[in-house]
């Protein structure tokens, strides 16, 4: 193969790499910022501390998921590496980090508010 040639195909090969990874099948479903996790719309995730680490469930539900939204899992995502997913007791699929269900705060107004980081001395940021 030409130099050149050999170019353009790894340009095309990283090109395609990127694409599929963009395509929510093994992309991870949280991201860091300010040493916390965040879901796609870049807000604080958490953990609560009576979810048992890798029992495939979540112990937030009824009252307590309408205060602590749980990070849906939207069709076609698949578990990878760290992240996990779990089925809820209402049959919707949850998101987990390091076995344990993440979950939004409705409190959060914007963007880097962790203002659910302590509540009831039972929630956490999730941190990777």
């Amino acid at each position: 193969m030409k130099p050149r040639n050999a170019f353009v195909w790894m340009l095309c090969s990283a090109t395609l790499a990127a694409c599929s990874s963009m395509s929510g099948a093994g992309a991870a479903p949280a991201k860091v910022a300010d040493g916390v996790l965040t879901g796609p719309n870049g807000m604080t995730l958490y953990t609560f501390d009576k979810d048992v680490a890798d029992a495939g469930k979540s112990v937030c539900n009824g009252p307590c998921a309408a205060n602590w939204p749980p990070l849906a899992v939207m069709d076609g995502e698949r578990a990878s590496g760290a992240y996990s997913v779990i089925t809820r007791d209402d049959g919707t699929r949850q998101w987990a980090f390091q076995g344990k269900p993440l979950y939004y705060w409705t409190q959060d107004q914007k963007p880097g508010d962790k203002t659910g980081d302590g509540v009831n001395k039972l929630w956490r940021t999730a941190k990777p």
